[in-house]
């Protein structure tokens, strides 16, 4: 693990592969770490010929937390947001896609092929459409538009989601099951759902950081992002857009929403596939990564 100064942050980050072959920036979804992106998965995506780096975004695992931001209060921002108004928050996703921008100059990258998940495929799509001389091609993972016509997600799982688990450090059986409650539902159903790898993967981050609050501040960056398809329309990039059928959280119109928004995205959509990248899709997910970098490395705005 390593530690990058980029726009007036820290930022932790890893790489695999060869430093010198052609980057691919990985970038996690809300309240999670790097270590998401499993290192299995990061090995195999290396072994295509590619340098892959994975990082902590913003109030999230051992990058900066902005501790003295106090949490949002949501009853205020959704009241603002009723009223037409944009409410105050410590940050946006346009901060957030900054940031990855800034890990790219810190590590002397001048464009990479990005890849992002849930909040991270958001973060991904500004970089593509506001930072497009950074980004040789994007894949935007089981994520939205803020198009606000989509369906939302189902009712249980917002409020899974919002449920505040024990803190680790008191009540670690507590915030398992609170957590693993959580992650069985998102998960699709195409495979079974694998506890102890999502135990151990839980146990790993809090041990790195349980931020409640950083989660709720990232919440708030999402929610006052609005509706993104203008921003999307401008992205000259290759693009794939990939989506699980079961996502309960981010359903899947909204991955179909996106790729219609870029100009000739590919859509594809996995069967069975929920919230999140069992092991069972790394090769499939890896392949699509692949594919449409390999459009990008050849395109001619390279």
């Amino acid at each position: 693990m390593n530690i990058a100064k980029a726009n007036s942050i820290e930022l932790a980050w890893d790489s695999f592969g060869d430093a010198d072959a052609e980057p691919i920036l990985l970038i996690s979804g809300l309240g999670t770490q790097m270590i998401r992106w499993t290192r299995p998965f990061c090995e195999a995506l290396a072994g295509g010929g590619y340098r892959v780096i994975r990082f902590d975004n913003r109030d999230a695992g051992r990058s900066t937390h902005f501790r003295t931001s106090a949490p949002p209060d949501f009853n205020a921002l959704a009241a603002a947001l009723m009223a037409g108004r944009r409410p105050d928050v410590p940050y946006t996703l346009d901060d957030m896609a900054a940031d990855a921008v800034g890990l790219l100059d810190a590590l002397g990258i001048a464009r990479a092929h990005v890849v992002g998940r849930s909040m991270g495929g958001m973060i991904a799509q500004v970089m593509a459409s506001d930072h497009a001389d950074r980004v040789l091609s994007l894949t935007s993972i089981m994520s939205s538009t803020g198009n606000p016509a989509l369906p939302q997600a189902a009712p249980d799982v917002m409020a899974m989601m919002m449920r505040p688990a024990p803190d680790p450090a008191d009540d670690p059986a507590g915030f398992l099951a609170t957590r693993l409650e959580f992650a069985r539902r998102i998960a699709g159903t195409a495979h079974p759902f694998d506890e102890e790898a999502h135990r151990a993967l839980l146990l790993e981050e809090a041990g790195h950081a349980h931020d409640p609050a950083g989660t709720a501040r990232q919440i708030a960056a999402m929610a006052v992002a609005g509706d993104r398809r203008a921003r999307l329309a401008t992205i000259t990039a290759p693009a794939l857009v990939i989506h699980g059928t079961n996502d309960p959280l981010i359903p899947p119109a909204c991955g179909q929403d996106t790729a219609l928004s870029i100009p000739g995205a590919t859509y594809r959509l996995i069967d069975g596939m929920g919230h999140d990248l069992p092991a069972e899709f790394d090769r499939t997910v890896i392949n699509g990564i692949c594919e449409v970098a390999q459009k990008g490395s050849h395109h001619p705005s390279a």
